[in-house]
Order: C-alpha cells, then sequence, then structure tokens
C-alpha cells in the first residue's frame, strides 16, 4: 500500500475525523537524459556566476527575488520560515458550497483521503451528507509547509480532497479575445450541431482512452534497442488556413459520417434520482 503524505483530520463545526492523505494521480511523463553525443556521456549542470564568471558551490548560493529588472531582494531560509505556515495536519473546512458553483479552471490536484479505524462511521455520514446534499466542503489545508484552498469531494463513497487555484493564479478571460454572442444563431446549424452532439454522446470510460504517444516512443525505444530499423516518419498534414465554409453543411456531413459509425460505447441511463426529479 503507498505511504499516506500525512495523517492528520477533517474538521468541521466540532467534529473531528481522522484520516490519511493519499495521492490519487501519478506522472506518467517519459523522461530522457542529456548526452554528449560524441561519446554518450552525461552532461551535468553547472553552476556559473554571471558576474565573476566563477562556478558556486552550494552553500555560497542564496535566495533572492527580483522586484525589477536586475534588482534582487536576498531572502534567508530563517525570514522564508517566518512565512511558511503552520503544519496543523488537518483539513479545516470552512465553509459548503454547490460543486456546480465552482468554475473547473480552479481545480488543480486531487488527493485521496482514507479514514482511520477509528473514524470510519464520521467519514461515511459527512461523504454520504455531502453526496445527498450535492455539496462540497471548501476547506484549508497545509501540505508540505504550503498552505493551499480545496475542495472536499464525495466520489463513490470515498472523500477526495482537490487542490483549488488561488483567484490571483486564474487568467481573467477578459484578457483574450472570445467572441461575443451576437443574436440567435441558425436554427438549421443549431440543429444539426445538436444532432451531431447526440449521435457521438457516449459513456465516458477512461479505460479506452490511452497516451498514444508515450505508447510510441516506448516501442521506438524498445525498437531502438532491439536493433530494428526504425520507419520513416510520416510527412505532417500542412494546418488549414483558416478558410470559410459552409458551417451547415460541414455539420451535415459529420453527421452523416458519425451516423455510419455508430455509437462507439452505449449511452449512460440516466440515474432514477434525477430522472424523478425531473418528472416532478
Amino acid at each position: 500500500m503507498a505511504r499516506a503524505i500525512w495523517n492528520g483530520a477533517i474538521n468541521f463545526g466540532l467534529v473531528s475525523i481522522p484520516v490519511r492523505l493519499f495521492g490519487a494521480i501519478r506522472a506518467n511523463d517519459l523522461r530522457f537524459h542529456l548526452l554528449h553525443e560524441k561519446d554518450m556521456g552525461r552532461i551535468h549542470n553547472e553552476r556559473v556566476c554571471n558576474v565573476c564568471e566563477e562556478h558556486v558551490e552550494w552553500k555560497e548560493l542564496v535566495r533572492a527575488y527580483e522586484i525589477e529588472r536586475d534588482n534582487f531582494i536576498p531572502i534567508t531560509e530563517a525570514e522564508l520560515k517566518k512565512a511558511t505556515a503552520e503544519a496543523t495536519q488537518s483539513v479545516d473546512i470552512v465553509e459548503f458550497v454547490g460543486l456546480n458553483e465552482i468554475d473547473p479552471i480552479f481545480f488543480d490536484t486531487p488527493y485521496y483521503l482514507a479514514p482511520e479505524p477509528r473514524g470510519r462511521h464520521a467519514y461515511t455520514l459527512l461523504c454520504e451528507a455531502l453526496q445527498q446534499s450535492e455539496r462540497v466542503g471548501i476547506a484549508r489545508v497545509v501540505i508540505r509547509t504550503r498552505e493551499h484552498l480545496a475542495a472536499l469531494k464525495p466520489s463513490d463513497g470515498v472523500l477526495m480532497l482537490e487542490l483549488l487555484h488561488w483567484a490571483s493564479e486564474v487568467i481573467p478571460r477578459s484578457e483574450y479575445d472570445f467572441p461575443e454572442a451576437k443574436g440567435k444563431l441558425p436554427a438549421a446549424e443549431m440543429k444539426a450541431a445538436m444532432m451531431l452532439i447526440d449521435t457521438m454522446t457516449a459513456t465516458f470510460d477512461p479505460q479506452t482512452f490511452h497516451d498514444r504517444y508515450r505508447e510510441q516512443v516506448l516501442a521506438l525505444i524498445r525498437d531502438r534497442a532491439e536493433g530494428k530499423e526504425l520507419p520513416a516518419a510520416k510527412p505532417q498534414k500542412a494546418a488549414g488556413k483558416g478558410k470559410l465554409v459552409d458551417l451547415a453543411a460541414m455539420l451535415q456531413k459529420s453527421l452523416d459520417a458519425a451516423k455510419k459509425r455508430g455509437p462507439a460505447r452505449p449511452k449512460r441511463a440516466k440515474a432514477p434520482a434525477r430522472a424523478a426529479r425531473k418528472a416532478a
């Protein structure tokens, strides 16, 4: 079993639930080393001062923040520790909100929260209460000396803790040029678009999707290790030049092609509770 990142507690009101925090994702990035092509020797990064051009030892380094170009303010380890959040080892819920109130752009890193044996009943109760109320807890939590904003969410009987971006980290949409709604869209185009979406709708199953780039690179590496001759690279398709097209005709053509292929996977049936609410 994986090692817990920390042991702590979920605190809300006067209730405290002992839990352990575990990572919920693992990185699958391929890591490459830089070598000298001539003799396949490893390349090492060296610390060289751009003023005196001398090699610098780790013990001679200091941290500094650049407040403007080439103007640095040194910060010592002791000063940084004063700003470090106290390692409280707790998930402190400050409020509950509807999950649909949180813009998905704020979600960052998910974790699992597993209960300690003595906290299983309270853990299950909180998880079920969040599930039935369709709420998530907004909490503050300290992980590795840094305080984070987080959402405590129920997921199939398990409590997930998902770190959130701070509002100051999210770039406002106003900084980009997005199209504005201008009147009603053509009915024929909207109907074709909706039909295409409906035809391509399926139950999401993440197991059917694979990291094709990673698989192809690993296959290439295996072939190279076995001394196989690698196939010639396929020419890249040229990017479109943004020509105006008949959107309705293209949608209809896409719809016809989708109907011929048929649905990739069966659609998910509506949940009885949701169907009952809609009927009511």
